[in-house]
């Protein structure tokens, strides 16, 4: 993982037009400086506190392959949300459950985060995969409580804390 760069503004934008990455996410990404705006506002949004995203890159060439964060992190509770996406050619080699696990183990390690939590819609079977490959417990259904492409979807609550096994 390292920080995005100028540089991954096309890979951002192809991301955001993938058709199994917009299913899960409302945002889109039409322009060269949306995306430079986008990498941008992780700066801003570390610095406040408040979330946080990292390219996750292949090891041989240094380009991105996917995206880990935290959203609505809060030190002061000791919680944060876990996101991520991989893009197709780099989907089911375990990229977003290495990325997630390494970022969680950091969370509560470094940050002393005492719990991290992952929302997935209930029909995002991948999600609810990886959920599991990271130790994170379903708590819950959330009804109606996200709005994806398609409309409003229920949601899994999974969540891990620094205290399980």
């Amino acid at each position: 993982m390292r920080p995005w760069r100028e540089s991954d503004a096309k890979t951002v934008m192809a991301a955001f037009e993938c058709p199994g990455i917009q299913q899960w996410h409302v945002r889109r990404m039409d322009t060269h400086a949306e995306a430079l705006d986008w990498m941008a506002g992780w700066a801003t949004r570390w610095d406040d506190e408040t979330d946080a995203s990292w390219a996750v890159v292949d090891p041989d060439d240094d380009q991105p392959i996917g995206q880990v964060g935290l959203r609505t992190v809060s030190l002061f509770e000791g919680s944060a949300h876990l996101s991520y996406w991989v893009l197709p050619h780099a989907r089911g080699a375990g990229v977003a459950v290495r990325a997630a696990r390494a970022l969680t183990r950091w969370t509560f390690d470094v940050l002393g985060l005492h719990r991290v939590s992952l929302d997935h819609s209930t029909a995002n079977v991948a999600s609810c995969r990886v959920a599991a490959k990271l130790g994170f417990e379903l708590e819950g259904t959330l009804r109606g409580a996200a709005l994806h492409a398609d409309g409003w979807h229920d949601m899994h609550r999974h969540a891990r804390l620094r205290t399980d096994d």
